[in-house]
C-alpha cells in the first residue's frame, strides 16, 4: 500500500503545472497607456545613470517582451517628472506619449512612425520665453535664442534616429523641460533623454506602429518613482 501511495505521489509531481515565471513588467504596472505597445525604460534608482530599455507587445491578454537593450539616462540621474526643472541634466519620470519619430538620416527600413528629416534649419526651441518654447522650428523665431534651443543637425551621432518623448508636450510648462526624446547614444549619460544603442534604435522604429499607441514608461526598479507605479 505505501508503495502505491509513493507512486501516486510521483504521478502528481510529473504531472503537476510548471511553476510559472516572473510576471511581466507592464502587467505589473497600473497603467500602461491604453495601447498594446509600450517601452520602459528602467533605472535601479534616482542616481543612476544606465539601466534597460524593453520593448514589449500585449498578444492578447499577455505582455512578452520583443526586445532590449542597454540604457542611459541623464547625467545626473532621474527626477519625478511631475517636479522635474529645466537644466538640471535629469531624465523625467513618468508615462508619456511618443508622437513622432525624426532623424538625421533617413527613415529607417519598416519605420511606420510619422518620420521628421532633419535640416540645415531644424531647431529643437527651449527658450522658456518663446512661443515655439518645447517645439521643433524650421529655422528660429524671433522669439527663440539660439542659445537656448537645440540645432538639431549638430548631433548627427544622437539624433542620427530618434523619438519624441512626450514629456512636458501637450501643454508645457514653462521651466520644466524641452528637448525630451528617445535616442541613440553619444559619448556618456545623456542631458536628460533616454538613449540607446543605434542599433537598438533602428529596431525600435522598425517596430513601433503608432496604430498601437505605443507609449514609454520611464522610472526606477522601486520606491515613489518605479516604473510599476504607472
Amino acid at each position: 500500500m505505501r508503495m502505491l501511495l509513493a507512486a501516486g505521489a510521483v504521478l502528481v509531481s510529473l504531472t503537476a503545472a510548471p511553476a510559472s515565471g516572473p510576471v511581466p513588467l507592464p502587467e505589473r504596472m497600473a497603467d500602461t497607456g491604453g495601447g498594446s505597445q509600450l517601452i520602459t525604460a528602467e533605472a535601479p534608482g534616482l542616481n543612476s545613470t544606465t539601466g534597460t530599455v524593453v520593448w514589449w507587445e500585449r498578444r492578447g491578454a499577455a505582455w512578452d517582451e520583443v526586445g532590449s537593450a542597454p540604457a542611459r539616462f541623464g547625467a545626473n540621474g532621474l527626477a519625478d517628472g511631475a517636479d522635474r526643472r529645466q537644466g538640471t541634466s535629469t531624465t523625467p519620470t513618468g508615462l508619456y506619449s511618443l508622437p513622432y519619430a525624426f532623424g538625421v538620416e533617413t527613415r529607417p527600413a519598416g519605420t511606420a512612425y510619422p518620420y521628421a528629416r532633419v535640416t540645415e534649419r531644424s531647431w529643437w526651441c527651449q527658450d522658456n520665453e518663446s512661443r515655439a518654447y518645447n517645439r521643433w522650428v524650421e529655422g528660429l523665431p524671433g522669439d527663440c535664442r539660439a542659445g537656448e534651443s537645440e540645432h538639431l543637425v549638430s548631433y548627427g551621432t544622437q539624433y542620427a534616429h530618434a523619438l519624441v518623448i512626450g514629456f512636458n508636450y501637450d501643454r508645457p510648462v514653462r521651466g520644466r523641460g524641452a528637448g525630451i526624446f528617445l535616442h541613440v547614444n553619444g559619448r556618456g549619460a545623456t542631458a536628460g533623454c533616454v538613449s540607446v544603442p543605434a542599433d537598438a534604435m533602428r529596431r525600435i522604429l522598425a517596430w513601433a506602429d503608432p496604430v498601437r499607441r505605443p507609449h514609454i514608461a520611464i522610472g526606477t526598479s522601486g520606491g515613489t518613482t518605479a516604473v510599476t507605479g504607472y
